[in-house]
């Protein structure tokens, strides 16, 4: 597979949320209700569960944990940590799920494996007993929990992509794709790049062009999971960034750029504006070689009108039809919705709450500027394409619109290509 696997990042406290987990998931097919008798085996019991997690390098879970056995101390959650390869997690979940495995009661996947994993009907739906209150919640990750129209995981930590601007040459942030373009005039006026996002041939390269497919009204797959790319509007999108690499607004060395070439380059002063993940604002506005402390900001990736369509990162929580103990396992699960531990979550470990009200805390605010602009981000973000056969899909949209930027092929025949190798992996 062309992609790259990323992992989770180590970084501290108020680094932000990183481009989380990226991976690509083995297709699956099988049971699409997931509401089978296995998935209400337990649904009354209680007792010890096993908490299955990525490597936790923001040490978010340990305190978690113990606060909540201090309270059920005969309901105690273990911990399990995976390694910091996404495609190792998804890959240790679908051994364990495949062998009935009721140790794994609680499992954290990320927003692409969750229609993959309903779809083979190995997460509980939250429906019913298992009922989850949403209202309180940000609607792009509770939609990136949903399958067919119900719900499969509790929304974790959520995450988007953000316009990081030079504002000492950019006094006010572009609020449109034309007026940002326009800007590239000062860019070049001061023997700077003007834009870079993730354009290498991986899973950012995915979220950088539904960005743009979105952006425009298009999409890649429709509500029922099939090929929807083949539009006008998404050959806008993709013919914007062909457009842009061609007259080398976006720099030719920006098609080999992953999320950390193109922050190297906005610290060491080389950019004008940068697309990429929260975690940078900490680290351009800390680190000793960036040359660009106090002269940037972050504002809302720019639209056709306004605000544009972001890629949705982040992680759920859901319940394995397996588990011996699915009311401990749910309640664990409203625990980790609470204000508190989403406000510990994001002191602690930079993550981004899925409860909205947080974003407007005046002290998460004051240590996280940038917490107002993520909320606008992931307000207006748009999952990956939701879809069992994610890995594919992923292949598809970055093939072609890899050799559409390059000039390999035509806008129009990348857009043909897509569309047809995404019916072919939907019948596969």
């Amino acid at each position: 597979m062309a992609h790259r696997r990323t992992t989770r990042r180590a970084l501290t406290a108020l680094v932000g949320v990183a481009a989380l987990s990226f991976t690509a998931a083995c297709g699956g097919g099988g049971s699409n209700s997931g509401s089978s008798g296995g998935s209400q085996a337990g649904a009354e019991s209680r007792g010890p569960i096993t908490f299955v997690t990525g490597k936790d390098n923001s040490g978010v879970w340990p305190p978690t944990i113990d606060k909540w056995n201090k309270a059920h101390p005969n309901e105690k959650v273990t911990l399990k940590e995976q390694s910091d390869n996404a495609d190792q997690q998804h890959d240790d979940i679908v051994q364990h799920m495949q062998a009935k495995d009721a140790s794994y009661d609680i499992v954290t996947v990320d927003v692409i494996w969750t229609p993959e994993f309903a779809a083979k009907g190995w997460l509980v739906p939250l429906e019913g007993k298992f009922a989850l209150d949403t209202s309180k919640l940000l609607k792009a990750p509770v939609t990136a929990a949903t399958y067919n129209g119900k719900l499969y995981a509790a929304p974790f930590a959520s995450d988007g992509g953000m316009l990081y601007y030079r504002k000492d040459l950019v006094p006010n942030p572009p609020k449109t794709l034309d007026e940002m373009w326009s800007m590239c005039s000062i860019a070049k006026k001061n023997g700077i790049d003007c834009y870079a996002g993730q354009f290498a041939k991986y899973e950012g390269l995915t979220c950088n062009a539904t960005e743009a497919i979105n952006t425009f009204g298009g999409k890649v797959v429709d509500d029922k999971g099939k090929a929807a790319v083949d539009s006008p509007e998404s050959r806008k999108g993709l013919q914007m960034l062909a457009d842009h690499y061609k007259n080398g607004d976006i720099p030719k060395q920006g098609i080999t750029y992953q999320e950390e070439q193109g922050r190297q380059s906005f610290e060491a002063g080389k950019l004008l504006f940068l697309r990429n993940w929260p975690y940078v604002y900490s680290l351009a506005s800390t680190e000793a070689s960036s040359k660009v402390k106090g002269k940037f900001a972050v504002a809302p990736l720019p639209g056709v009108s306004g605000p544009g369509a972001s890629t949705l990162g982040g992680h759920s929580e859901a319940i394995s039809v397996y588990s011996k103990h699915k009311a401990t396992a749910f309640d664990f699960l409203k625990f980790i919705e609470e204000d508190a531990q989403q406000k510990f979550f994001m002191e602690k470990g930079s993550l981004a709450p899925v409860v909205e009200a947080i974003y407007s805390d005046p002290a998460l605010v004051k240590k996280a500027p940038y917490l107002p602009t993520l909320l606008t981000s992931i307000q207006n973000a748009v999952p990956r394409p939701v879809t069992p056969f994610y890995p594919s899909v992923t292949k598809a949209i970055q093939d072609n619109a890899y050799a559409a930027m390059k000039g390999e092929k035509t806008v129009d025949q990348a857009v043909k290509d897509m569309q047809s190798a995404i019916q072919s992996a939907s019948q596969g």
